[in-house]
């Protein structure tokens, strides 16, 4: 066993090429029949905001690294030139296999439905006219057409924006003829735009503002002749780069660098596929691109903007059932949430048990003339928080109140500027976490003088404190007055806010000093119980796996006997079902209507079960380079639920499980003969009375 080098780049599936396969699954959910419609072509949406995600970040710092003459490799072997090749050849196939399946599957099953996305060719004579009053009186205003010659250069493309090139004929009234012109849909208009009912067939007949600009493009060069119009769009590196060491003020340095976003350097040019080959190099040109960064597309140039059909159309006959989360008994039964948490902790499993109780926990402390003071992290919140509403006005009520605020929440980074500032105005303390070190764990911590005592309050969390995704995603939360895990929050908020060494927590695991180590010595403890011959087993659930040394622990502890299933949403680095290596490991993915989130993990420790919730996937960025907390559910009722429904449903589910193979693919199992089980499905019956829809 010991002569296997656990370091083979055979062992380690390349992370991009992970995160690629994540994206086919979900877009396997676009095909699954099975699913409502409106819901399908969300799944599809998904999928092409998760890839031009994917672009902006993870194929940027690809291109960056060659760019720079990096050859260093991954755990996996391969040069970033490598990674570059394949991930490219992946994404060409996985962008037609979008559109083959909203060209192919969708759009005959959305007009089954007499849900239309209207091509110009299928506009009746009243809807072309109606189009033609809505160009002119909305769209026309507002469009800035460019012609491209020497005093009109080729213009700034933003980010993810639609643009069209136009081939034209003829002189313009000053005698220029460059044959080329460019122009910008304004950002200012939707993308999907509701066709009047009088001026169509049904109540749910659709049209792209592309078919709108296309089919009155001649209006913006009277006297001109149009030969073609063609839409494109460009994806840009979307990675801030602050120097952290260089900069004295890292709000200041964030707002000065978002604007570049917009129009940093190009990683992919896509143009419908209708577009001549000599556009199309002319606009690779234009934006420093090779040929394989050219993506054709049969149809719309940004899926993603379909979105707005699944919520212009009311039709709940095609949208998952509805649902009202659960809210435990206790806090029912309890006016104060700080009377309820006397009686014990209190886990709230989202969105199947509601995050209101977050909400209220803070707006009772805010409210409360015995709370002193409340400390919060913030990463993501989402516009309008209900939260830092809270948070200003406990501020403004002349209470403590420190706000802990991520600035550099990727794609979020505004927004957080923003409620940086308007804590600061209302009196709260607001600092920027460490220099660094991304703070990403999720804690509150509420003051209470309870007679001659303090008592500390906390909630610890697996998700952002973000009320709209609260309902989309997986994740717990801990509410407790637990003594030694209020302490120890206290401590980490003094290393946030302040300076000084890392005191010794006494329940929680944190990043980046003790969860690493944490996790690889109850991994070596399971070791020791199945070298000993006694029941081992490690289950562990969360978004991603990548870091190397895990990995390898979680190569030895499955050589050594033990058990090992992993629940694993995204991507994993990890090789199951290698002989001699990983035989005793499984990996699956659940993907379903809710984005699974949860971090979770579970130690057999000889019978003495150990369970944690945590912010921090199993990633090195999270655990050597980040701020994350890790915490026990120590009560044996709460652990046993989370046992139940969090990890053992999981690897019961049979229908929305994907199993990962040893060459790096993924399965989907199927039930046979047994019977189908759906671990968000038992969820929703559990918490919310949610049955399954009859066939």
């Amino acid at each position: 066993m010991d002569t296997i080098d656990l370091k083979n780049p055979t062992l380690y599936i390349n992370r991009e090429l992970s995160l690629l396969e994540f994206n086919r699954r979900v877009i396997e959910q676009a095909k699954d029949e099975s699913l409502p419609l409106l819901e399908r072509l969300r799944f599809l949406c998904i999928a092409s905001n998760n890839l031009d995600e994917f672009f902006e970040i993870r194929v940027a710092g690809l291109k960056q690294q060659v760019k720079y003459g990096s050859t260093q490799t991954g755990t996996d072997n391969l040069s970033p030139a490598e990674v570059l090749v394949r991930v490219s050849e992946t994404a060409h196939r996985f962008m037609e296999e979008q559109y083959s399946v909203w060209n192919d599957l969708i759009i005959s099953a959305l007009a089954k439905d007499k849900i239309r996305l209207l091509r110009r060719s299928q506009w009746k004579p009243q809807t072309s006219r109606w189009m033609h009053r809505y160009f002119k009186d909305e769209v026309l205003p507002v469009l800035s057409p460019i012609g491209l010659d020497p005093a009109h250069p080729f213009p700034r493309v933003l980010n993810k924006n639609l643009y069209f090139i136009i081939s034209l004929e003829g002189k313009d009234a000053f005698g220029r003829d460059s044959g080329l012109a460019i122009v910008q849909a304004p950002r200012s208009l939707p993308r999907v735009i509701q066709i009047p009912a009088k001026y169509s067939d049904g109540n749910h007949d659709f049209v792209m503002l592309s078919s709108v600009i296309h089919a009155h493009v001649g209006d913006l060069f009277p006297g001109m002749h149009v030969n073609g119009c063609y839409q494109f769009k460009v994806t840009r590196d979307s990675d801030l780069f602050i120097d952290d060491e260089a900069t004295d003020d890292l709000l200041r340095a964030l707002e000065g660098e978002l604007p570049s976003r917009r129009f940093s350097d190009a990683v992919r040019l896509e143009v419908a596929d209708n577009c001549p080959d000599e556009l199309s190099h002319f606009l690779l040109q234009k934006f420093d691109l090779q040929s394989s960064d050219l993506y054709q597309v049969a149809g719309p140039v940004n899926l993603g903007r379909l979105m707005a059909i699944c919520d212009l159309v009311d039709r709940p006959e095609l949208k998952f059932v509805g649902f009202t989360p659960d809210i435990p008994k206790r806090l029912t039964k309890n006016a104060s949430i700080f009377d309820a948490l006397h009686n014990g902790d209190i886990l709230l499993h989202h969105p199947f048990q509601s995050f209101a109780p977050v909400i209220d926990f803070l707006r009772q402390a805010a409210a409360d003339p015995n709370v002193l003071s409340i400390k919060q992290t913030l990463y993501r919140t989402g516009a309008d928080s209900v939260i830092v509403e809270i948070l200003k006005g406990a501020a403004r009520a002349g209470k403590e109140v420190t706000a802990v605020v991520e600035l550099r929440a990727r794609f979020d980074e505004e927004a957080n500027i923003e409620l940086a500032s308007e804590l600061q105005q209302a009196g709260a303390h607001v600092v920027y976490g460490v220099v660094n070190y991304k703070t990403h764990a999720k804690m509150i911590l509420v003051v209470r003088r309870e007679g001659r005592v303090l008592r500390r309050y906390v909630h610890l969390g697996t998700g952002n404190y973000h009320a709209r995704t609260a309902r989309l995603y997986t994740d717990y939360g801990l509410l407790t007055c637990d003594k030694a895990i209020g302490e120890d929050v206290n401590k980490l908020f003094h290393q946030l806010t302040g300076l000084g060494r890392a005191g010794k927590l006494k329940k929680l695991l944190q990043s980046p000093f003790t969860l690493h180590k944490g996790i690889l010595n109850h991994i070596d403890k399971e070791i020791g119980e199945a070298t000993a011959g006694r029941k081992a087993w490690i289950i562990a659930k969360m978004n991603a796996l990548v870091d190397p040394e895990i990995i390898a622990a979680l190569y030895k502890a499955s050589q050594a006997g033990v058990k090992i299933d992993l629940i694993i949403r995204g991507v994993c680095c990890l090789r199951p079902g290698v002989k001699g290596i990983s035989e005793n490991i499984t990996v699956r993915s659940i993907v379903g209507r809710f984005l699974e989130h949860t971090r979770v993990y579970y130690f057999h420790n000889g019978g003495d079960e150990l369970v944690f919730c945590s912010s921090a996937d199993w990633m090195t960025r999270n655990l050597h380079y980040r701020v994350e907390v890790c915490f026990p559910i120590e009560e044996k009722r709460t652990s046993d639920t989370v046992i139940k429904y969090g990890l053992l449903s999981y690897l019961a589910d049979n229908t929305q499980a994907w199993l990962l193979q040893s060459d790096g693919s993924y399965k989907r199992q199927k039930p046979g003969t047994a019977k189908p089980r759906s671990a968000q499905q038992l969820l929703l019956e559990h918490y919310c009375g949610i049955l399954q829809p009859s066939e």
